[in-house]
């Protein structure tokens, strides 16, 4: 499985944001999907995921209630919808894939993509 994430940018507070994430190879469909995000000089967190098998979303407090991450028909795109967005969104997203049913931390991907800036301004 190869990931190839887009969608990043420059937005005022408030501002919304869509990032995709574009797997590509045979294993695409037996992966769980995750996004992260590592802001500088922190450690790389969990922002949100979807399950493999029902298509379930989980989410980091810090996000909830604004961000969604769903799936394209063809389940090798996901997204990671960005709303009402805040300074402390500020950091590199990475989607990622990994074996288990579903994926929220570091240690259970097994592909990262490659990051995508997102920088909102106060």
């Amino acid at each position: 499985v190869q990931l190839q994430a887009s969608g990043g940018g420059l937005v005022q507070a408030g501002d919304s944001l869509s990032l995709s994430c574009v797997a590509s190879g045979r294993a695409y469909s037996s992966t769980s999907r995750g996004w992260f995000r590592q802001a500088p000089g922190k450690e790389r967190e969990w922002v949100g995921s979807i399950s493999r098998s029902d298509g379930s979303t989980y989410y980091a407090d810090s996000v909830k209630g604004r961000f969604t991450v769903s799936r394209g028909n063809a389940k090798n795109t996901v997204y990671l919808q960005m709303n009402n967005l805040k300074p402390e969104d500020t950091a590199v997203y990475y989607c990622a894939a990994g074996l288990d049913p579903v994926v929220v931390h570091p240690s259970q991907i097994g592909m990262w993509g490659q990051g995508t800036q997102v920088t909102v301004s106060s």
